[in-house]
């Protein structure tokens, strides 16, 4: 099935302005769809006025589909008395009440042009099942009527309005609906604006009341606009979402003023109770800030066991037993650095480039002690999941001391940490020193180092590769991590 963006660019001459309207208009349809308990279809105009193409469509949550498939892509060519044909050429709302028959359900169908500019970009397509149609009432009477108004400001193209609707935390019709007078006053709310309200503590009737008192004194609730809303006051002359709020919970409400020949015609606010989620949210928060204080208690423990070593370092008499503390203080800083890094972060990822600087800067501070040397990272890692973050530290600590302690041995040199990433995402860590070089016959495998032991372990765990090779045309080494794309997502 062809996307809504594909059938505006292979069938229509529309501008691009029509496009991103249509575009912004379908992701607000639901409101027209739901209060008149109708599936809805976007007919497009073609090159050939006389054909049509179906660009997006939606079904109704408020009632029973009256599309059994799915008919984006589909045209209309050439068919002269079809609604939609005769609400594009008279610019209005065509409808037809004989219950046509669609896979054998009676069918009540309308035509909505939407004009811009003087030109009709569109034709919204309305069915409504009859055989699902509900037993009229205030909910159902006043549904029906926000519909007609909606219909008709979609006709003059001053539908919808900005700023748009969020689809994952704006209130919808199912969640709650209030309509109101231009001066705020209910004139009615559906059972599940009801309940919202009263997990705000109201205890009285709705209808009369007004709705900013209802929602702020009444019930002593404060309120709070919500992005992109553009004003701070409850405004019921503009679009905005705010949140009202008290000890016994959250409702969301979406305020939208409603227009009808040119003249207001109400409010319509949609409401949610998002008391549950507030309470998700400041769980979540709480876990997160127990997370990053584990994060910080472990680095300061990581610290205190690395200046431990480095004291000990300094007592020792054996040069060999002096490096190898110092070797494993490195390691120890290695891993502070990252839970450091973590204990400052609200992601599950780390900037990584901020860590493999301090692990330089530790790893260079005890190659100083013997002078000349340099470490310096060339390139970026990134981003770098935190579950993988701890196992690259040590990595990268024990290549560089490797190339600095081995490669360049006692002459003075730097050695070049170079990240980057390769055209399938890998991490590709290269660090090279511009020292001897290997010897001949060096065979990896066979090497008794432990700091080539760690590297060929840890990388073995990220299903990477690890390998070593001389510069080529160049004296020293370089030691070569790569670390698959899949292991480094978040």
């Amino acid at each position: 099935m062809l996307s809504m963006s594909e059938v505006l660019a292979e069938h229509t001459v529309l501008g691009e302005d029509d496009r991103i309207w249509l575009t912004a208009f379908v992701r607000e349809w639901h409101l027209l769809s739901d209060t008149s308990f109708s599936d809805l279809v976007l007919w497009v105009p073609d090159a050939d006025e006389n054909v049509f193409w179906a660009a997006a469509q939606r079904r109704p949550v408020t009632g029973p589909t009256a599309l059994e498939d799915d008919v984006v892509g589909d045209d209309i060519s050439y068919e002269p008395d079809s609604l939609v044909v005769e609400a594009y050429l008279s610019r209005e709302i065509s409808e037809t009440s004989n219950n046509k028959l669609q896979a054998g359900i009676p069918v009540d169908v309308w035509a909505i042009p939407i004009i811009r500019h003087g030109e009709v970009i569109g034709i919204v397509e309305r069915h409504t099942n009859q055989m699902g149609v509900r037993a009229p009432g205030a909910m159902e009477d006043c549904y029906l009527e926000v519909a007609e108004i909606l219909a008709d400001m979609v006709r003059h193209g001053i539908y919808p309005i900005h700023p748009p609707s969020d689809p994952t935390t704006s209130p919808r019709v199912g969640d709650g609906l209030v309509y109101a007078t231009d001066s705020g006053v209910i004139s009615y709310a559906s059972p599940n604006a009801v309940s919202a309200y009263r997990r705000l503590g109201l205890v009285g009737d709705m209808l009369g009341e007004g709705i900013r008192e209802l929602s702020t004194t009444a019930v002593g609730a404060a309120i709070s606009p919500v992005a992109p809303t553009t004003g701070h006051d409850f405004d019921l002359g503009s679009v905005g979402e705010f949140d009202t709020q008290n000890e016994h919970g959250c409702v969301r409400l979406r305020v939208m003023p409603l227009s009808q020949a040119g003249h207001r015609a109400g409010v319509l606010v949609t409401c949610r109770d998002i008391t549950e989620l507030r309470d998700r949210e400041r769980e979540l928060v709480t876990k997160d800030a127990t997370i990053r204080e584990i994060h910080h208690r472990v680095k300061n423990n990581l610290q205190t066991v690395a200046a431990l070593l480095r004291l000990q370092a300094r007592r020792c008499h054996s040069a060999e037993a002096e490096s190898a503390l110092y070797d494993a203080m490195s390691r120890v800083q290695s891993i502070a650095v990252v839970h450091e890094i973590l204990s400052q972060s609200f992601d599950e990822a780390a900037q990584f480039d901020e860590v493999a600087d301090k692990i330089l800067q530790t790893v260079g501070d005890v190659a100083s002690t013997r002078g000349g040397l340099r470490a310096k990272r060339q390139g970026s890692f990134g981003l770098v999941p935190a579950k993988v973050a701890t196992s690259l530290s040590l990595i990268m600590t024990e290549l560089c001391q490797n190339a600095l302690e081995h490669g360049l041995g006692d002459r003075a040199g730097e050695v070049f940490v170079r990240p980057r990433r390769d055209a399938h995402g890998a991490l590709v860590l290269d660090v090279v020193d511009q020292g001897a070089g290997l010897p001949e016959g060096f065979v990896m495998g066979a090497s008794d180092s432990l700091g080539t032991s760690i590297v060929t372990t840890l990388v073995a765990d990220l299903g990477g590769e690890f390998t070593l090779f001389n510069n080529p045309g160049a004296p020293g080494a370089t030691s070569r991590v790569i670390v698959p794309a899949e292991t480094l997502r978040v």
